[in-house]
């Protein structure tokens, strides 16, 4: 399963972004929302921001992914380590 996570842009750089993740802030590259400014929500998926998002559309997804967390919590690991799901 591929999962793309909200983050919020904390700072651009050409085209890189520093974004929160939850408190921890990576950089991704803005290569394919070119259009993103600092404050917005964007979907990141291994280090690219996919698409502009709003805030409460990030917050929603943030919640969904906590939700599934805690009812499935290490399965969700164990199935992709397992082969289960690729993505």
């Amino acid at each position: 399963m591929c999962l793309a996570i909200p983050a919020r842009i904390i700072s651009i750089n050409g085209y890189n972004a520093e974004v929160d993740i939850g408190g921890v802030r990576r950089t991704v590259s803005l290569l394919f929302v070119p259009e993103a400014k600092v404050g917005d929500y964007v979907y990141v998926h291994t280090g690219y921001a996919i698409s502009v998002l709003d805030e409460e559309q990030a917050h929603e997804t943030l919640r969904l992914l906590e939700e599934m967390f805690e009812q499935y919590g290490d399965e969700l690991f164990v199935t992709m380590e397992a082969g289960g799901a690729r993505g």
